[in-house]
């Protein structure tokens, strides 16, 4: 395989990664608004994946000197090459994964209290 390929997979696979790429492709968000854009997401998770995508070129947090202070994620150059890719994945999801089976799978994560997919 291709360590390139491999990579990307490795950081576009990590749980979350996906609908933080969602929430940030329309525009800078706060680190709160992104906590209540992904339910179920944890500060700590939040701030992890923030971390490794910004360590990647992928988002940018941008800091206003203002008081109090003001944080906000953008993505990158990089980053916002990445839409036509999410795009074409919720495009699949709405074809290919039946509603059915999305409900499912939420029902078993908040079940494990991983989520709560009223919200997504």
């Amino acid at each position: 395989m291709c360590p390139r390929y491999e990579h990307a997979i490795h950081i576009l696979g990590k749980r979350w990664t996906g609908l933080l790429l969602s929430a940030l492709l329309s525009g800078p968000r706060r680190f709160g608004e992104l906590t209540m854009l992904v339910e179920g997401l944890s500060d700590r998770v939040l701030s992890d994946r923030l971390r490794e995508l910004e360590s990647e070129g992928i988002i940018k947090r941008v800091v206003y000197p203002q008081i109090p202070v003001r944080v906000e994620y953008e993505l990158t150059e990089k980053g916002n090459a990445l839409k036509p890719v999410v795009d074409a994945i919720h495009a699949w999801a709405e074809g290919w994964i039946p509603v059915e089976t999305a409900e499912k799978a939420c029902e078993k994560a908040q079940a494990l209290q991983e989520t709560d997919c009223n919200e997504a």
